[in-house]
């Protein structure tokens, strides 16, 4: 991957429903990054990375992937979103699940083929579910069906991949072997993950920025306590290292 940044934001405001969601937000994604965003809920976390997708657009300012717009870019782009809804009953099988990765090179009305098996078990092969293959979705726990979703993002190949909570539905112990399979990915592509896991977020990802209506970003993993305060508005006593956790003063 050469030339423009996976991520390019100037100046970008979104308003949805007569509100402003995100206003001056400036941001760089350099290739091979892997990226935390935090924030509180309703912060705008989600809305950036369907503004980055193209799925939202900006009131003003400009979103930039690849150096195209969104739209132009989205096969390059592999997205999880926050809750991947699915009737648990339904018969289809995990490469089944995965194929569906590869509609936007299909097209409508595409027929799968010997190619498109392929790549759907080398994504899960990169996941380390090739053994579930041919189950049905339904019958995984919910971190294996997590990682079949991982599995689907990635069948397109793509050299961006956006991250919306997926560590949702995994158990805890079982979350640190996930967020290790990220940081493999990440080895081949860049990385924008949204998380509610500070703890997890400052131990796995290279860089963090703060996402509530603006975006708060410095262009490290080091997370200050006056840069959290003002994005979360209340207040934090800790950060700690080694076993990251985080220790909150009562709100007033």
């Amino acid at each position: 991957m050469t030339g423009a940044n996976p991520v390019s934001i100037e100046d970008l405001q979104v308003r949805l429903d007569g509100r402003t969601v995100l206003e001056e937000v400036f941001l760089e994604v350099e290739e091979g990054d892997f990226l935390g965003l935090i924030g509180p809920n309703g912060g705008g976390k989600t809305t950036l990375l369907k503004a980055i997708l193209g799925l939202i657009k900006p009131s003003r300012g400009r979103v930039l992937v690849f150096g195209m717009n969104p739209e132009a870019a989205r096969t390059r782009v592999g997205y999880l979103p926050q809750k991947s809804l699915f009737d648990q009953k339904f018969p289809v099988s995990s490469v089944e699940v995965v194929m569906m990765g590869r509609y936007g090179r299909k097209g409508l009305f595409g027929r799968y083929c010997a190619e498109d098996k392929d790549a759907a078990l080398a994504a899960l092969a990169a996941v380390g579910m090739e053994e579930q293959a041919d189950r049905e979705i339904g019958a995984l726990s919910g971190g294996q069906q997590q990682r079949i979703f991982v599995a689907r993002a990635l069948v397109s190949e793509p050299d961006l991949l956006l991250l919306d909570e997926p560590a949702t539905g995994i158990d805890s112990s079982r979350q640190r072997e996930f967020y290790e399979l990220l940081r493999d990915l990440n080895e081949d592509m860049t990385i924008i993950m949204v998380s509610h896991d500070i703890s997890a977020v400052s131990t796995y990802v290279k860089k963090i920025a703060c996402v509530n209506r603006k975006l708060y970003y410095h262009g490290s993993k080091e997370l200050f306590a006056e840069e959290i305060e003002e994005a979360y508005q209340c207040p934090v006593e800790m950060i700690a290292h080694g076993i990251p956790h985080r220790v909150l003063r009562e709100h007033d």
